[in-house]
């Protein structure tokens, strides 16, 4: 089993339910470590089209399947959005495609790949194979991986890839480029949609130019950017702080204390969905491990927010 079926088959931690016995201490620490995914909009609309895409590209044959981006600033949860959706079509698939009894292969309808740091074609292919267990030598070529690949993630059923950290790629750089070319051929040679995932695409090489082009041309995008405090008659990211309030298991938390705070936590976080679940996280461990048991806005002023975070609410030097 890979490291993503893993994840994708192990229950995500649920919040606690009316009658459930209380948890212990360890518990509600390690809960609140893990915890749930809160789905936001970006979420939402990221399942709509990779379930929608599928469905297209499902009977094309002779070009490339229409494909997905899905960018952000850093800490704006785009990570937590890939894996999510990712998990939700490898049990939609499942579901439908149980494994025969005493069969010695799993489903596998999803693959997740990084793209490591410094990426050429070679190094990227081999992570790839690597996934799903492909021998690869020193002496095999990259066109004899990638012919690999090919012919074991379509026998495997691959359906859906996503690849993520794709912002480490540029393609204005010899190696960038050919590396683009593979994530060219491969929409075209594998029966499966693809979703790009990285940090400020737009603003990267990676989408324009020739090479770019041909990706972005393709492509769908889904900005996964900072919750807006207000969107028309809507509170997006107050209703993103209920939501993870109401998935809290502290003892004697207030329900209502956190939204009334949305402004202070919109504008420490910057409205980013990762600093937000961070910053409530870790105050609820606090909590815990002080036995106050709840979040107030003094004890949400003293916990560290992540580094960008932190940037964002450093007061500007004025010259």
């Amino acid at each position: 089993m890979t490291t993503w079926q893993r994840f994708a088959t192990t229950d995500p931690p649920t919040p606690p339910q009316p009658g459930d016995p209380p948890r212990s201490r360890d518990e509600r620490l390690a809960y609140h470590s893990a915890f749930v995914t809160i789905r936001t909009p970006a979420i939402s609309q990221l399942a709509t089209q990779v379930r929608t895409l599928m469905i297209l590209g499902r009977h094309q044959q002779t070009t490339a399947r229409p494909s997905l981006i899905v960018t952000g600033p850093a800490a704006a949860g785009n990570p937590t959005a890939l894996l999510n959706v990712g998990r939700a079509c490898h049990l939609a698939h499942t579901r439908q495609n149980p494994t025969p009894p005493g069969s010695a292969h799993t489903a596998a309808p999803v693959a997740y790949v990084l793209v490591p740091p410094g990426a050429t074609a070679k190094t990227l292919i081999t992570e790839f194979a690597r996934y799903l267990g492909i021998p690869v030598t020193t002496r095999m070529t990259q066109t004899q991986i990638t012919d690999a690949v090919c012919h074991t993630y379509t026998h495997a059923g691959i359906h859906l890839v996503l690849i993520d950290e794709i912002h480490r790629l540029n393609p204005r750089t010899t190696t960038g480029a050919q590396t683009a070319d593979l994530i060219k051929d491969l929409t075209e040679r594998l029966p499966a949609t693809f979703v790009y995932a990285g940090i400020n695409l737009p603003d990267t090489p990676l989408f324009t130019g020739v090479r770019g082009a041909q990706l972005a041309g393709r492509a769908t995008l889904i900005d996964c950017g900072p919750l807006p405090a207000r969107h028309g008659t809507r509170h997006p990211f107050r209703d993103a702080i209920t939501d993870i309030e109401n998935a809290l298991d502290l003892q004697q938390h207030k329900v209502g204390t956190l939204p009334r705070h949305a402004p202070y936590l919109h504008q420490r976080t910057a409205g980013r969905i990762g600093s937000l679940t961070r910053l409530i996280r870790q105050a609820a461990i606090t909590a815990i491990h002080d036995g106050t048991e709840r979040i107030t806005k003094q004890a949400l002023e003293t916990i560290r927010l992540d580094h960008l975070a932190e940037q964002h609410n450093r007061p500007t030097r004025k010259h």
